[in-house]
Order: structure tokens, then C-alpha cells, then sequence
């Protein structure tokens, strides 16, 4: 993604003061903000379309998904499933719920690097080849789950990853614009990217893996793993 960057002769001030960003809690960004918390029947009904449409997506792909095809598949009504996920994107997007809570309970709580226990730009370079992996093994749903920019970039998941990259580099690097520079290195985890490089370029996983560690030394001033 390219942004364009208007200069000027009168730059604005760099910013003196970041507010703080709490400790990420465990999102549970498998339900939607509408419905906190799902009758045992509806939770029944969600984890049984769920089931249908993962089932899809081994046997024929993310394109394979289609409301239809999941309302067929889990012997519903089509709107059962409207009603459950809105839309098609919703319905993927659910689907990725279970890596997403998975990744976010390795850094929140699992061991070191990843998890607490070692140096902030320990974890970061470890936060982003366990993002890069979990990207590569489930491309093809993530590129067929990706909403529209203002729907993908407030959406729970990505906040929290945001959220995580943000509080280890204002430890990193207090004196940067860290909300900035978060958004700028998440970049490189996007999965349209990923998939650009490794499969129309060529790129191996490990050339990305060893670039974002790379990435990570230039940007935080730090010396690079060995």
C-alpha cells in the first residue's frame, strides 16, 4: 500500500507526548459487537456454521465459501447465516477468529520471545514471523476474508496486533512516534504483500521472515539477531 506524503516548508511538531496505551486484554473477537454474549442455542448454531463453511474451504478453497453453500452445507436456511455473520466477509472473517485468539494468547501469555519473559525487541522480531507464518499457512482465506480498509483496520483482531506492536516499541523507542511506527511495520504483515512476494515474486517465507528482523533493527536503532 502506497500513501502519498504531502511536504511542506512548515513540517508539524513532533509529537512531545504519546498517551499510554494499556496492557491488551484477550479479545474475543470471535462475536460480533452486537451480541457480547450468544444463547447457548445461537453459540450451537454459530460453532455448527462455522464447522460447515471450515469444511468448505479444505475441500474447495475460500472460494468455495458462499452463504448458499454454507446454508446448504449445515442443512439451514440462507438467512440463518446472513443473520449469524451479515455477509460473506463477516462469515471469513469468523472463520479466522480461532488463529486470531491464538496469536494474540502466544504473545499476551505464552513463553518467551513471543510471550512476556524476554526483551521488547525480542518479542517484536518473534511477534512478526509468528504473524508472517500464520499469514502463509491460511493465505487464501485471509486474502478472501479482507474487507474494505475502514472495515478491515477497525476490526477487533487488528486492533489488538496494533495495539501489541505499539506498547513494545514505545519500549523499545520512547522517543518515536510509536502509534505511527506500528502502523508502518504492520504494513509489512499485510497479506495482500505477503501474498504479492511469496507467490508472484517468488520470495521464499524465510527471505520475509529474515527481512522483518531486519526491518525491526533499522527501525528501533537496535542491533540485529544472530
Amino acid at each position: 500500500m502506497l500513501y502519498a506524503v504531502f511536504m511542506s516548508s512548515a513540517l508539524p511538531p513532533f509529537p512531545k507526548h504519546q498517551e499510554p496505551i494499556d496492557q491488551p486484554q484477550l479479545l474475543d473477537v470471535g462475536s460480533g459487537a452486537d451480541e457480547p454474549c450468544l444463547r447457548a442455542d445461537a453459540a450451537r448454531n454459530r460453532a455448527r456454521l462455522l464447522e460447515a463453511a471450515g469444511r468448505l474451504v479444505a475441500e474447495h478453497g475460500a472460494a468455495g465459501v458462499t452463504m448458499e453453500a454454507v446454508a446448504e452445507a449445515a442443512s439451514v436456511g440462507k438467512g440463518t447465516v446472513f443473520r449469524r455473520f451479515g455477509d460473506r466477509t463477516g462469515l471469513l472473517m469468523a472463520l479466522l477468529d480461532h488463529s486470531a485468539k491464538k496469536l494474540q494468547a502466544d504473545f499476551l501469555g505464552g513463553p518467551p520471545p513471543l510471550g512476556p519473559g524476554a526483551p521488547p525487541v525480542e518479542r517484536l522480531r518473534a511477534f512478526g514471523v509468528a504473524a508472517l507464518r500464520r499469514s502463509a499457512e491460511q493465505l487464501d482465506l485471509q486474502l478472501a476474508a479482507q474487507p474494505e480498509a475502514a472495515r478491515r483496520l477497525a476490526h477487533p483482531s487488528l486492533r489488538a496486533l496494533v495495539t501489541h506492536v505499539t506498547i513494545l516499541l514505545r519500549q523499545i523507542v520512547p522517543d518515536a512516534d510509536c502509534d505511527l511506527l506500528a502502523q508502518a511495520l504492520m504494513g509489512y504483515l499485510d497479506p495482500a504483500l505477503i501474498h504479492h512476494l511469496t507467490k508472484q515474486c517468488g520470495m521464499p517465507l524465510e527471505r520475509l521472515e529474515a527481512g522483518w528482523i531486519d526491518l525491526v533493527s533499522r527501525a528501533t536503532c537496535t542491533e540485529p539477531s544472530h
